[in-house]
């Protein structure tokens, strides 16, 4: 499988969506339960530049996602920069995670050729991560996390996209309108709720302890959630709608306006809230998503909804 690492690389690359820069990264992964998993750098015009995801982010949250606990090895188009290597300090025994830089050896064939991987700590020597912050038995990033967090079951949530109610009349028809898509969208808000808190429950964030959560839904129906991903580094932090956004692309997602509804489930009164930026985010991406937050307390406290 290590072989089919390189050859995946391009047409990962193609999946790019660097609008400022127009530089396109791709990477490919092999996970530990056999599984290749595909990485890309996103970029969102008008917003800035760390809001950006890097392609080595992209790769860890596509593992998280499909719950893969391992990241073996991965071929890459070009060197990760000194933020990503620091961002894969948070994988258990990161200095042995292999890598290929393909645009290194523009030439090569890696069918037949030995595979120049190398190991992270050639990259990034003298590290500082995790285990200079935590316990060894914090989780660390692909590992099972459970944070506790739960929903006020006596809250009753009203089912609302873009101003219209179930009970609202659309052209005739009982009907959820949400970006100008017409749907029978009955979890609008409901399920994206259900699927952030769940992003929520199982985010890496020992450093702040905010634990956060988002989920965004299409037109179909169909939920990508994303957790938030912390670094020991603290600014090589992934947020959970950049994780959101990068699972949305990873399932096979369109544009950004086909997003309808979207939830941030996250923690009351944490040192971190992501409410303002992915409000500032999505109001670039997708102006017309349904946004709402959601801020929870403990699992005895519950969640409320916050202000829209």
């Amino acid at each position: 499988l290590l072989h089919l690492l390189p050859t995946l690389v391009q047409p990962a690359q193609s999946l790019a969506r660097p609008p400022i820069s127009k530089f396109s990264v791709g990477a490919v992964g092999l996970g530990s339960d056999s599984c290749i998993f595909i990485g890309v750098n996103l970029e969102f015009s008008g917003l800035p530049l760390n809001q950006s995801v890097h392609v080595e982010q992209f790769l860890c949250n596509n593992l998280a996602v499909h719950g893969c606990p391992r990241l073996i090895a991965l071929a890459v188009s070009a060197a990760p920069c000194g933020h990503c290597r620091q961002f894969f300090q948070e994988l258990r025994d990161s200095s042995s995670l292999q890598i290929l830089i393909t645009s290194d050896h523009p030439n090569q064939n890696f069918s037949k050729s030995p595979l120049p991987f190398k190991p992270l700590l050639e990259f990034l020597t003298n590290p500082f991560g995790p285990c200079d912050l935590l316990d060894k038995e914090s989780p660390l990033l692909l590992e099972p996390h459970s944070n506790g967090l739960s929903f006020d079951t006596s809250q009753k949530h009203a089912n609302l996209c873009n101003g219209y109610s179930k009970e609202s009349e659309l052209d005739g028809n009982f009907k959820n309108l949400s970006n100008g898509f017409y749907g029978e969208l009955e979890e609008s808000e409901a399920l994206p709720r259900i699927e952030a808190l769940e992003a929520a429950i199982k985010s890496h964030a020992p450093y702040s302890g905010c634990s956060s959560g988002v989920a965004l839904m299409d037109p179909e129906g169909k939920v990508c959630r994303g957790s938030y991903i912390e670094s020991a580094a603290y600014n090589p932090s992934l947020g959970p709608v950049q994780a959101a956004l990068a699972a949305y692309i990873a399932g096979g997602g369109g544009g950004y306006e086909r997003i309808v509804a979207a939830a941030l489930v996250e923690r009351e009164g944490a040192k971190v809230s992501h409410e303002d930026t992915t409000r500032l985010l999505f109001k670039r991406v997708s102006p017309k998503c349904e946004f709402r937050v959601y801020h929870c307390s403990s699992v005895e406290n519950g969640c409320k909804k916050a202000s829209e």
